[in-house]
């Protein structure tokens, strides 16, 4: 057991991470998945049978040649027989080629859904509930787990889908052959179902333990290396590289354990093997000495045996692969029926179009507006009476009430902890309130609103592709014309490909002011009536802040704006400040009546000018 971490909302990880689905909901989800196809999964599947069928010719015809070897026949009378085998040859290769297509193209369309299904409802989990289970759960499942699924589809079910088939049609055809030497086979069967039942019942639990343990692991190596500076500086080095060995050490004990789950399922199918052989050998030997069956005819028994060798194997051994997939897509589905799930009842909270409009969850959509700056008397978005906990008894936000004007510019200003960065969460649609509305009046076919945070994330690409994440359709000229609004255009032109340049990952490195720039013009090409900015330009430090507040002024020209405001310039520009603390709003007003009523903003002023006063002159 590893040493507990400090209190975050990652330490618990019973408690914290994403659900996995139980069997049947998996086994549901996965039928719901393969619906929309089941006209090719059965053409895929009746072509395999075809294929097998055509395939277990193959052991009669050897018989025949052994009998007309045995009864001293002419050799041309093995003419046909071996003219048959090539011909059976020929159309089992080309038939299972086919019907392996298929399966092969059902399965890379069940995963291409399951992925972008994946994708589509992890993004809209609620932020908080991501941040308590931790970048480190997420990531093993949308890596390991569909990685493991998609090995899965690709490999084991087609062959699982033959192996099955052959299983199955050998077993028939050794009932016409004699009966008894179908009787004699079974007998291997009780050997492998207990085999398959031993292993069945250890494997799912383990595979999921090790895929918990693996998404612990790597979240205990993501805190640690990305924050390596702060772990370094409180001299935590040896307390994170022991919990780091800890639940490495976890993952390879259950690794391990899974590995001598194999070689005990593989030792145990070889012994069903020889039990079966023997049968059917013995069977023989004692039709052929009474004259109720030809040589040739327990030969073929004996190599229609020796062919399930190979299926019951394959199908069994692919047990391994089917409970590892089974594990990761039932994590997968999880995470796609936790963004399904309803609110609790009791206090649901709601966000609402005006009457005319169709609610829409968790967005908030304001009404067009003109680009030009003019605040009326019209309510873009309300907030009525929200409220907001992370957890049980970690409330954050008590009864806020918010009202923004269309064209009105408010700034959120407060102590760290206020609840700034909850509330512009809530009114900028991309966290649901625990109880509360989110009142908004009905789009017109712009975005509904847009968020900038101080965490920009420079997509790996180019930088024209970077800024068409906000509008796929933008020409190259109104790309320029973005970044000239934010005043980026100089800089971007001046790279080593201009827009063509690659950035992010691998790429151009843009420092924080310049990706802080980058996700301004986004916001500019994405044209949201409602524009939040939380602290958008607190990470580009003294010397870019000047610039980026000109940027974020230009981006937010002609839209209703809340703006978390990191430096209190921002509130200066404002129409309205309103000042949080504890989760409530304490003051709403004009920068300068503010300033003047000696109240929460006049100290927070007084601390803010006054410490860059011994800094730096402010003009």
């Amino acid at each position: 057991m590893t040493p507990p971490t400090p209190p975050s909302p990652t330490a618990d990880d019973s408690a914290e991470l994403l659900p996995v689905a139980t069997p049947a909901r998996t086994r549901a989800a996965l039928r719901t998945l393969i619906r929309p196809d089941r006209g090719l999964a059965l053409t895929g599947l009746g072509i395999l049978v075809a294929a097998t069928a055509v395939g277990l010719l193959v052991q009669p015809l050897l018989g025949r040649i052994v009998d007309i070897v045995a009864d001293g026949r002419p050799a041309g009378d093995l003419t046909l027989p071996v003219v048959l085998l090539v011909a059976v040859a020929v159309v089992q290769g080309l038939t299972t080629t086919l019907g392996l297509t298929r399966i092969a193209r059902l399965g890379e369309t069940v995963l291409a859904r399951l992925r972008e299904r994946f994708v589509e409802r992890a993004l809209n989990l609620p932020a908080d509930r991501l941040e308590r289970a931790g970048a480190g759960d997420l990531t093993a499942r949308v890596t390991g787990d569909v990685a493991r699924v998609a090995e899965a589809v690709r490999s084991a079910l087609p062959e699982m889908a033959r192996s099955v088939l052959a299983i199955l049609l050998t077993l028939g055809a050794l009932a016409l052959l004699d009966v008894r030497f179908l009787l004699a086979a079974l007998l291997a069967v009780p050997v492998q179902l207990l085999t398959a039942r031993w292993y069945v019942r250890r494997a799912l639990t383990l595979y999921a333990d090790q895929r918990v343990a693996n998404g612990a692991q790597q979240q205990q190596l993501l805190e640690t290396i990305g924050g390596a500076a702060t772990v370094r500086g409180h001299r935590l080095e040896e307390q994170h590289t022991e919990r780091s060995a800890g639940r490495s050490r976890k993952a390879v004990d259950l690794t391990m354990r899974s590995v001598n789950l194999v070689l005990g399922f593989y030792g145990r199918l070889h012994i069903a093997e020889y039990i079966g052989l023997a049968a059917v050998l013995i069977a023989g030997f004692w039709l052929v000495r009474d004259g109720a069956v030809s040589i040739g005819t327990a030969t073929a028994a004996a190599l229609y045996f020796h062919s399930l060798f190979g299926p019951v194997n394959a199908a069994l051994v692919l047990l391994d692969d089917a409970q590892s997939a089974a594990a990761g897509l039932a994590r997968l589905v999880g995470v796609t029926d936790l963004a399904e799930q309803p609110e609790p009842a009791g206090g649901t909270p709601e966000v609402r179009k005006a009457a005319d409009g169709k609610p829409e969850a968790g967005k908030a959509a304001p009404a067009s507006l003109p680009r030009q700056r003019t605040a009326s008397s019209e309510a873009a978005v309300t907030a009525h009476e929200v409220s907001h906990a992370y957890g049980p008894g970690r409330p954050v936000l008590h009864g806020v009430s918010l009202t923004l004007k269309a064209g009105e510019h408010v700034a959120l200003v407060g102590t760290s902890g206020a609840g700034k960065s909850t509330l512009a969460r809530i009114v900028a649609g991309v966290q649901r309130p625990t109880t509360g509305t989110v009142t908004a009046p009905a789009s017109t076919g712009e975005a509904s609103a847009v968020l900038v945070t101080q965490e920009v994330h420079v997509f790996t690409g180019t930088l024209a592709e970077d800024l068409r994440l906000a509008r796929p359709d933008a020409t190259d000229a109104d790309l320029r014309t973005a970044l000239s609004t934010v005043h980026a255009l100089d800089w971007a032109e001046a790279l080593p490909d201009g827009l063509a340049t690659v950035v992010g990952e691998g790429g151009h490195r843009l420092d924080p002011a310049r990706a802080q720039q980058l996700a301004l013009a986004r916001l500019v090409l994405a044209d949201p009536a409602l524009a939040v900015l939380d602290e958008a330009t607190a990470e580009a430090g003294s010397a870019g802040a000047r610039v980026l507040e000109r940027s974020a002024e230009a981006a937010l020209a002609g839209r209703t704006a809340l703006v978390v405001a990191h430096r209190l310039t921002q509130a200066v520009a404002a129409d309205r400040v309103v000042v949080l603390e504890a989760g409530r709003v304490v003051e709403s007003g004009p920068h300068d009546e503010l300033r003047d009523a000696d109240g929460p903003y006049a100290a927070l002023w007084r601390a803010w000018s006054g410490s860059r006063a011994t800094t730096a002159p402010h003009p």
